[in-house]
């Protein structure tokens, strides 16, 4: 019997960087002993980006058929989503709060920023001290800016994104570009012998317009055009802080804008979690030349989003209809019904959130409170009398069994 081969894997050709040659050197601070100032003081090769504006793509068939294939998949979760709960529940609102709040998470995660669902939904009440919660919750914002800005997406979209990543008085260059060299690498020192050295800055402005006008064509599959787009970002390196934070908000609002998932938000960073050297790995492949890798690797994360994110929905939806059953007693009226859906988006909630969420009196909030707490919907977890918060446990231990699910598979 002829064994035969397995099929070639064809790439998937795009310009390779080029190189633009430097010289470093490292100052004496008082803090660099004299030989780390010898090792990192000398040449050094700053990437120049290809243009990609009018760059020709030809899909390998097989690649193609993946990337349709994935593309289904989003779209499928999506409708999946808004089916589960009713286009017209109140719970379709808080649950495309969670998922955009959980890709957060899982985007953060990517930068080593973890951090679970109780500290988040406490940092969002502004309840937390947790550095890695604001952090994330920071995240959010930029995600939410990514999605608001969608429809236009040119540089002034670009810089709002990551000054809603670095919004605090401790990141004065958030929604600039950076003046100064970047690299990714273990030295803070110097470039030499870095994993990436990014483009010098006076090179990115044109960079970035080169990469905005590629966003902006309309001939490419979506999730093609997002991941060669985030690819290209990530080589720019456009700010000193938060490239891969903003870099893979940008995958959503393309992906938004676009029209691939228009009511949720699909936990991608969460499949990308899975298999972080891959990651990483294919954004080298894509600078030396072929962008085939990054392409699979967001064909891969979109299948998991979509795989995982319908049934974190199907265990969110679940703990609701739990949560109803055990209000049965109340008039379909009371406040209770009405919070209740906000839950899935905001599991931990104080007097003022409900208030403000209801729109509501403070009497009023508390009498929901309590029929929720009576109810054993709502558990109050300080036992103070003043500075109280409220979380309902089940949705909690469902978006950490989720996040340990990610951080398993990978």
């Amino acid at each position: 019997m002829v064994t035969l081969p397995p099929p070639a894997v064809l790439p998937l050709p795009v310009p390779a960087v080029g190189r633009r040659p430097g010289t470093w050197r490292v100052p004496e601070d008082g803090l660099t002993s004299r030989a780390a100032r010898a090792r990192g003081t000398g040449a050094y090769e700053a990437t120049v980006p290809a243009p990609l504006a009018d760059l020709a793509l030809a899909l390998p068939s097989d690649l193609a058929a993946d990337v349709a294939d994935a593309e289904a998949a989003l779209v499928a979760f999506d409708a999946h989503s808004a089916a589960v709960l009713g286009p017209d529940s109140q719970a379709i609102g808080p649950m495309s709060s969670v998922l955009l709040r959980t890709e957060s998470a899982s985007s953060s995660q990517i930068e080593d920023l973890t951090v679970g669902a109780r500290q988040l939904a406490l940092a969002e009440l502004e309840e937390s001290s947790s550095a890695n919660a604001l952090t994330v919750v920071a995240n959010v914002r930029t995600m939410e800016a990514a999605l608001r800005l969608a429809d236009r997406l040119d540089l002034d979209a670009i810089l709002q994104m990551h000054a809603e990543l670095m919004a605090s008085p401790q990141a004065p260059d958030g929604g600039r570009l950076r003046e100064q060299l970047v690299w990714v690498g273990r030295s803070g020192a110097s470039p030499r012998g870095a994993a990436h050295i990014a483009p010098e800055a006076e090179d990115v402005p044109a960079a970035l317009a080169d990469l905005v006008a590629f966003i902006g064509r309309e001939d490419l599959p979506v999730l093609v055009h997002a991941a060669i787009a985030h690819a290209q970002f990530e080589t720019i390196h456009p700010f000193t802080d938060g490239n891969g934070r903003t870099g893979r908000a940008l995958v959503h609002a393309m992906i938004h804008g676009k029209s691939l998932v228009t009511r949720t938000t699909a936990p991608v960073s969460a499949g990308l979690l899975t298999d972080l050297e891959g990651y990483v790995a294919s954004l080298e492949a894509f600078r030396a030349g072929d962008a085939r890798p990054v392409v699979e690797e967001f064909a891969g994360a979109a299948r998991y989003a979509a795989a995982t994110g319908g049934t974190l929905v199907d265990d969110l939806a679940e703990q609701l209809e739990v949560s109803r059953e055990r209000l049965g007693g109340l008039r379909r009226h009371a406040f209770a019904f009405r919070l209740l859906p906000l839950l899935v988006g905001q599991p931990i909630v104080n007097a003022a959130f409900v208030r403000e969420a209801l729109g509501t009196s403070a009497m009023t909030a508390q009498r929901a409170l309590a029929q929720l707490t009576e109810a054993g919907v709502l558990t109050e977890r300080t036992g103070r009398s003043r500075g109280r918060v409220w979380q309902h446990t089940g949705i909690l231990a469902v978006l950490d069994e989720y996040a340990e699910a990610v951080r398993r598979a990978g």
